[in-house]
């Protein structure tokens, strides 16, 4: 069950997506907040994407010298962004819902695989030790992991919630504009 959930994940958060997007009342302020706070989430994502040779080793090197699943944190952190852009508060619980849910089988499931294939040196990995905490970020690492599609889906995400609040009008009148849409 567990890892039938970590592989749905990726689908599962389309359609979180777009209840998200259904949902959502962006304005300019909560948009340009929420963005911040998920542009943070991938420059972790991206850091850590440039430390790992994903499913051929573990690292201790970049942030995963301060986190087991930085990959992970980086994802909480950008959900969190997108939830505070939406200015919904079901949305936040929706995608609280949806990162808890998921993002802990993928840690379990993950987890088990990096045990049965690593062993031992997962576990030194874990005790704190191990790994090479001196290597050097690589941006042909991230781009190797594919990192640039959580980027891709962050800014369709922004844009989404851009033109929704253009539509609703929030996002001129909170500018402090007088567009508003026609017959709007």
């Amino acid at each position: 069950m567990i890892a039938k959930l970590a592989r749905l994940r990726v689908a599962l958060g389309f359609l979180s997506g777009v209840a998200v997007l259904w949902l959502a009342r962006p304005t300019a302020t909560t948009l340009a907040s929420g963005a911040a706070i998920a542009v943070v989430g991938e420059c972790l994502r991206i850091w850590a994407a440039g430390h790992l040779n994903k499913a051929r080793e573990v690292t201790a090197s970049g942030p995963y010298r301060w986190f087991a699943h930085p990959l992970y944190v980086g994802s909480s952190i950008m959900g969190a962004g997108l939830a505070v852009a939406s200015g919904r508060l079901v949305v936040a619980g929706l995608v609280a819902a949806y990162l808890l849910v998921t993002l802990t089988a993928a840690v379990k499931n993950e987890e088990a695989f990096l045990r049965r294939t690593f062993g031992d040196r997962y576990d030194t990995y874990r005790g704190g030790k191990g790994g090479d905490p001196l290597r050097r970020f690589s941006l042909a690492r991230a781009r190797a992991n594919r990192e640039y599609r959580a980027v891709a889906g962050l800014a369709l995400a922004l844009l989404l919630l851009g033109l929704k609040a253009s539509y609703n009008g929030a996002f001129w009148r909170a500018a402090g504009t007088s567009l508003v849409r026609p017959g709007g």
